[in-house]
Protein backbone atom coordinates (compact mmCIF):
# COMPACT_ATOMS: atom_id res chain seq x y z
CA UNK A 1 0.00 0.00 0.00
CA UNK A 2 1.20 3.19 -1.10
CA UNK A 3 1.70 5.06 2.20
CA UNK A 4 2.09 8.60 0.23
CA UNK A 5 -1.81 10.11 -0.53
CA UNK A 6 -0.49 12.92 -1.84
CA UNK A 7 2.52 14.80 -3.13
CA UNK A 8 3.80 17.71 -6.00
CA UNK A 9 6.87 18.22 -7.08
CA UNK A 10 8.70 21.41 -8.56
CA UNK A 11 4.79 22.54 -8.94
CA UNK A 12 3.86 26.02 -10.00
CA UNK A 13 0.90 28.11 -11.52
CA UNK A 14 1.29 31.41 -12.93
CA UNK A 15 -2.02 33.72 -13.75
CA UNK A 16 -0.15 36.02 -16.24
CA UNK A 17 2.45 37.73 -14.89
CA UNK A 18 1.31 36.36 -11.01
CA UNK A 19 2.90 33.82 -9.29
CA UNK A 20 0.50 32.12 -7.35
CA UNK A 21 2.49 28.71 -6.62
CA UNK A 22 6.40 29.06 -6.74
CA UNK A 23 8.05 25.84 -7.22
CA UNK A 24 6.48 23.84 -4.54
CA UNK A 25 7.64 20.56 -3.21
CA UNK A 26 4.90 18.38 -0.82
CA UNK A 27 4.30 15.46 0.72
CA UNK A 28 1.06 14.49 2.41
CA UNK A 29 1.27 10.82 3.97
CA UNK A 30 -1.63 8.59 4.87
CA UNK A 31 -3.83 9.62 8.02
CA UNK A 32 -2.25 12.36 8.48
CA UNK A 33 -4.13 15.50 9.35
CA UNK A 34 -2.23 18.44 7.41
CA UNK A 35 -3.10 22.15 8.30
CA UNK A 36 -1.89 24.47 5.19
CA UNK A 37 -0.87 27.77 6.37
CA UNK A 38 -0.11 30.62 4.82
CA UNK A 39 -1.93 34.38 4.53
CA UNK A 40 -4.42 35.56 1.83
CA UNK A 41 -3.43 35.23 -1.53
CA UNK A 42 -0.66 32.82 -0.79
CA UNK A 43 -1.16 29.81 -2.81
CA UNK A 44 -3.48 27.87 -0.56
CA UNK A 45 -6.44 27.52 -2.45
CA UNK A 46 -4.68 27.66 -5.48
CA UNK A 47 -3.06 24.45 -4.59
CA UNK A 48 -6.26 22.81 -3.38
CA UNK A 49 -7.57 23.80 -6.84
CA UNK A 50 -4.86 22.12 -8.44
CA UNK A 51 -5.24 19.06 -6.69
CA UNK A 52 -8.93 18.78 -6.76
CA UNK A 53 -8.76 18.76 -10.76
CA UNK A 54 -10.38 22.53 -10.92
CA UNK A 55 -7.40 23.91 -12.11
CA UNK A 56 -4.26 22.84 -13.54
CA UNK A 57 -0.23 23.64 -13.01
CA UNK A 58 1.79 25.74 -15.26
CA UNK A 59 4.42 23.50 -14.46
CA UNK A 60 5.96 20.46 -12.17
CA UNK A 61 4.41 17.56 -11.06
CA UNK A 62 1.10 16.11 -9.24
CA UNK A 63 0.61 12.61 -7.79
CA UNK A 64 -2.23 11.18 -6.33
CA UNK A 65 -2.15 7.74 -4.29
CA UNK A 66 0.73 7.16 -6.51
CA UNK A 67 -0.64 7.96 -9.72
CA UNK A 68 0.43 10.86 -11.82
CA UNK A 69 -1.04 10.35 -14.67
CA UNK A 70 -3.87 12.70 -16.49
CA UNK A 71 -6.42 9.68 -16.44
CA UNK A 72 -5.09 8.31 -13.51
CA UNK A 73 -5.18 11.49 -11.52
CA UNK A 74 -9.66 11.92 -12.85
CA UNK A 75 -9.63 8.05 -10.96
CA UNK A 76 -7.66 8.77 -8.02
CA UNK A 77 -9.86 11.86 -7.75
CA UNK A 78 -12.97 9.71 -7.13
CA UNK A 79 -11.47 8.91 -3.64
CA UNK A 80 -11.48 12.48 -2.19
CA UNK A 81 -14.42 14.59 -0.45
CA UNK A 82 -13.47 18.06 -1.64
CA UNK A 83 -14.74 21.92 0.00
CA UNK A 84 -12.71 23.95 -1.54
CA UNK A 85 -14.68 26.79 -2.04
CA UNK A 86 -18.19 27.39 -0.29
CA UNK A 87 -20.41 24.58 -0.22
CA UNK A 88 -23.29 24.87 -3.05
CA UNK A 89 -26.63 24.40 -1.77
CA UNK A 90 -30.08 24.66 -2.93
CA UNK A 91 -32.02 26.73 -0.43
CA UNK A 92 -35.18 25.56 -0.95
CA UNK A 93 -34.09 21.70 -0.34
CA UNK A 94 -33.73 19.89 2.82
CA UNK A 95 -30.38 18.77 3.96
CA UNK A 96 -31.35 15.07 3.07
CA UNK A 97 -32.82 16.41 -0.86
CA UNK A 98 -29.44 18.30 -1.38
CA UNK A 99 -27.13 15.00 -0.86
CA UNK A 100 -29.38 13.45 -2.68
CA UNK A 101 -28.73 15.67 -5.75
CA UNK A 102 -25.07 15.49 -5.01
CA UNK A 103 -25.20 11.99 -5.15
CA UNK A 104 -27.18 11.42 -8.03
CA UNK A 105 -24.70 14.02 -9.90
CA UNK A 106 -21.69 11.97 -8.96
CA UNK A 107 -23.17 8.63 -9.39
CA UNK A 108 -23.09 7.59 -6.11
CA UNK A 109 -24.65 4.24 -5.71
CA UNK A 110 -27.39 3.51 -3.26
CA UNK A 111 -29.17 6.32 -1.01
CA UNK A 112 -27.86 4.64 2.29
CA UNK A 113 -24.67 6.75 2.34
CA UNK A 114 -26.97 10.13 2.28
CA UNK A 115 -28.26 8.63 6.15
CA UNK A 116 -24.42 8.02 7.16
CA UNK A 117 -23.63 11.00 5.57
CA UNK A 118 -26.27 13.11 7.95
CA UNK A 119 -25.39 10.89 11.09
CA UNK A 120 -21.85 11.74 10.79
CA UNK A 121 -22.14 15.72 10.79
CA UNK A 122 -24.93 15.54 13.14
CA UNK A 123 -27.43 16.27 11.08
CA UNK A 124 -30.13 13.69 11.00
CA UNK A 125 -32.72 15.99 13.08
CA UNK A 126 -33.17 18.80 10.44
CA UNK A 127 -36.31 16.59 9.06
CA UNK A 128 -38.36 18.86 6.35
CA UNK A 129 -36.25 22.32 7.21
CA UNK A 130 -35.13 23.75 4.34
CA UNK A 131 -31.40 25.14 4.25
CA UNK A 132 -32.01 28.57 3.69
CA UNK A 133 -32.89 28.63 7.43
CA UNK A 134 -29.52 26.82 8.36
CA UNK A 135 -27.45 28.25 10.45
CA UNK A 136 -24.01 29.07 9.34
CA UNK A 137 -22.97 25.98 11.00
CA UNK A 138 -25.35 23.84 10.02
CA UNK A 139 -24.89 24.56 6.19
CA UNK A 140 -20.53 23.99 6.52
CA UNK A 141 -21.35 20.56 8.20
CA UNK A 142 -24.39 19.46 5.33
CA UNK A 143 -20.96 20.68 2.89
CA UNK A 144 -19.00 18.25 4.59
CA UNK A 145 -21.63 15.83 4.39
CA UNK A 146 -21.89 16.09 1.02
CA UNK A 147 -18.08 15.71 0.38
CA UNK A 148 -18.33 12.56 2.56
CA UNK A 149 -20.97 10.75 0.26
CA UNK A 150 -18.37 8.07 -1.38
CA UNK A 151 -16.77 7.84 1.61
CA UNK A 152 -13.47 9.07 0.57
CA UNK A 153 -10.07 8.13 1.77
CA UNK A 154 -9.28 11.43 1.96
CA UNK A 155 -10.53 14.95 2.90
CA UNK A 156 -9.85 18.38 1.21
CA UNK A 157 -11.22 21.51 3.05
CA UNK A 158 -10.83 24.96 2.11
CA UNK A 159 -11.21 27.30 5.15
CA UNK A 160 -13.90 25.02 6.45
CA UNK A 161 -14.42 26.92 10.01
CA UNK A 162 -14.43 30.46 8.65
CA UNK A 163 -16.93 32.51 10.16
CA UNK A 164 -18.45 29.72 12.23
CA UNK A 165 -18.95 30.94 16.01
CA UNK A 166 -16.88 28.75 18.97
CA UNK A 167 -19.75 26.09 19.06
CA UNK A 168 -19.88 25.92 15.30
CA UNK A 169 -15.40 25.18 15.09
CA UNK A 170 -15.64 22.77 17.89
CA UNK A 171 -18.33 20.77 15.99
CA UNK A 172 -16.50 20.98 12.82
CA UNK A 173 -13.15 20.00 14.56
CA UNK A 174 -14.50 16.74 16.69
CA UNK A 175 -16.32 15.30 13.42
CA UNK A 176 -12.70 15.66 11.55
CA UNK A 177 -11.05 14.15 14.61
CA UNK A 178 -13.62 11.37 14.41
CA UNK A 179 -13.33 10.57 11.14
CA UNK A 180 -9.32 10.36 10.95
CA UNK A 181 -9.54 8.11 14.20
CA UNK A 182 -12.07 5.87 13.47
CA UNK A 183 -11.81 5.60 9.91
CA UNK A 184 -8.21 6.75 9.02
CA UNK A 185 -9.03 9.56 7.07
CA UNK A 186 -6.83 11.99 5.57
CA UNK A 187 -7.17 15.44 5.87
CA UNK A 188 -5.93 18.63 4.10
CA UNK A 189 -6.94 21.46 5.73
CA UNK A 190 -6.31 25.26 5.25
CA UNK A 191 -7.39 27.97 8.02
CA UNK A 192 -6.96 31.19 9.48
CA UNK A 193 -7.62 30.29 12.84
CA UNK A 194 -4.05 28.87 14.33
CA UNK A 195 -4.76 28.28 17.51
CA UNK A 196 -7.70 26.35 16.35
CA UNK A 197 -5.70 24.04 13.40
CA UNK A 198 -3.12 23.54 16.56
CA UNK A 199 -5.51 21.70 18.50
CA UNK A 200 -6.36 19.61 15.27
CA UNK A 201 -3.15 18.45 12.95
CA UNK A 202 0.18 16.14 13.32
CA UNK A 203 1.61 17.86 10.78
CA UNK A 204 2.12 21.67 8.42
CA UNK A 205 3.08 23.12 5.63
CA UNK A 206 3.94 27.06 5.67
CA UNK A 207 3.52 28.61 2.65
CA UNK A 208 4.18 32.09 2.02
CA UNK A 209 3.91 34.12 -1.11
CA UNK A 210 3.50 30.95 -3.64
CA UNK A 211 6.10 29.16 -1.75
CA UNK A 212 6.39 26.29 0.60
CA UNK A 213 8.73 27.06 3.35
CA UNK A 214 8.74 24.35 5.16
CA UNK A 215 6.85 20.93 6.20
CA UNK A 216 7.26 19.96 9.67
CA UNK A 217 5.27 17.48 11.98
CA UNK A 218 3.22 18.74 15.28
CA UNK A 219 6.20 17.01 17.21
CA UNK A 220 8.93 18.78 15.70
CA UNK A 221 6.57 22.01 15.77
CA UNK A 222 6.21 21.58 19.96
CA UNK A 223 10.32 21.19 19.87
CA UNK A 224 10.82 24.29 17.71
CA UNK A 225 7.81 26.16 20.30
CA UNK A 226 9.83 25.88 23.68
CA UNK A 227 10.43 28.33 26.03
CA UNK A 228 13.26 30.26 24.88
CA UNK A 229 14.88 33.48 26.65
CA UNK A 230 13.28 36.33 25.32
CA UNK A 231 15.83 39.80 25.59
CA UNK A 232 15.21 43.33 24.55
CA UNK A 233 18.67 45.17 24.03
CA UNK A 234 19.88 48.34 23.02
CA UNK A 235 22.69 46.59 20.52
CA UNK A 236 21.78 43.84 18.77
CA UNK A 237 25.27 43.50 16.98
CA UNK A 238 26.90 43.95 20.07
CA UNK A 239 24.95 40.96 22.00
CA UNK A 240 25.51 39.07 19.13
CA UNK A 241 28.77 39.05 19.10
CA UNK A 242 29.23 38.70 22.89
CA UNK A 243 26.63 35.45 22.51
CA UNK A 244 28.73 33.37 20.00
CA UNK A 245 32.39 34.57 21.67
CA UNK A 246 31.92 35.01 25.29
CA UNK A 247 28.55 32.46 25.60
CA UNK A 248 29.15 30.24 23.23
CA UNK A 249 25.08 30.12 22.05
CA UNK A 250 24.74 29.29 18.95
CA UNK A 251 20.75 28.99 19.00
CA UNK A 252 19.14 31.92 19.14
CA UNK A 253 17.32 34.05 16.65
CA UNK A 254 17.39 37.76 16.17
CA UNK A 255 13.81 39.35 15.84
CA UNK A 256 12.38 42.73 15.25
CA UNK A 257 12.12 45.46 17.82
CA UNK A 258 16.11 44.58 19.16
CA UNK A 259 14.67 41.50 20.37
CA UNK A 260 16.52 38.37 20.27
CA UNK A 261 15.48 35.13 21.61
CA UNK A 262 17.74 32.52 22.67
CA UNK A 263 16.90 28.72 22.77
CA UNK A 264 19.45 27.50 25.17
CA UNK A 265 20.84 27.49 28.61
CA UNK A 266 17.66 29.25 29.79
CA UNK A 267 18.70 28.56 33.50
CA UNK A 268 21.55 30.31 33.12
CA UNK A 269 20.10 33.59 32.37
CA UNK A 270 21.66 35.49 35.48
CA UNK A 271 24.49 34.42 34.36
CA UNK A 272 24.06 35.53 30.20
CA UNK A 273 22.28 39.16 32.13
CA UNK A 274 25.13 39.44 33.50
CA UNK A 275 27.86 38.85 31.34
CA UNK A 276 26.09 41.24 28.78
CA UNK A 277 25.51 43.86 31.06
CA UNK A 278 29.50 43.62 31.41
CA UNK A 279 29.94 43.26 27.81
CA UNK A 280 28.36 46.76 27.52
CA UNK A 281 25.15 45.94 26.48
CA UNK A 282 22.00 47.78 28.21
CA UNK A 283 19.05 45.29 28.98
CA UNK A 284 15.49 46.68 28.85
CA UNK A 285 13.84 43.18 29.05
CA UNK A 286 14.57 39.68 30.03
CA UNK A 287 11.91 37.20 30.16
CA UNK A 288 11.48 33.48 29.61
CA UNK A 289 8.76 32.82 27.22
CA UNK A 290 7.06 30.37 24.76
CA UNK A 291 5.84 30.05 20.79
CA UNK A 292 2.71 29.52 19.22
CA UNK A 293 1.60 28.18 16.21
CA UNK A 294 1.06 31.77 14.74
CA UNK A 295 4.29 33.23 16.80
CA UNK A 296 5.63 30.32 14.83
CA UNK A 297 4.80 31.40 11.38
CA UNK A 298 5.19 35.07 11.87
CA UNK A 299 9.06 33.75 12.67
CA UNK A 300 9.35 31.79 9.50
CA UNK A 301 8.20 34.51 7.09
CA UNK A 302 9.69 37.56 9.01
CA UNK A 303 12.54 36.83 11.29
CA UNK A 304 15.86 36.09 10.65
CA UNK A 305 16.82 32.69 12.18
CA UNK A 306 20.37 31.39 13.85
CA UNK A 307 18.65 28.12 15.23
Amino acid sequence: MNDIVFSAYDLSKKYKSNVALDHVDMTIRRGEIYGLIGENGAGKTTLMRILSGLAFQTSGEMSLFGTSDKNGLAKQRQRIGFIVETPALYPDMTAAENLEVQRLQRGIPGKTCIGKALRTVDLTNTGTKKTKHFSLGMKQRLGLAAALLSEPEFLVLDEPVNGLDPTGIVEIREILKKLNREYGTTILISSHMLGELYQLASCYGFIHKGKLLEQITLAQLDERCKNHLSIRVDDVPRTVFLLETRLFIQRYEVMPNNVIKIYERLDESGMISRELIMGGVLIADMTVKGDDLEAYYMRLIGGKSHA
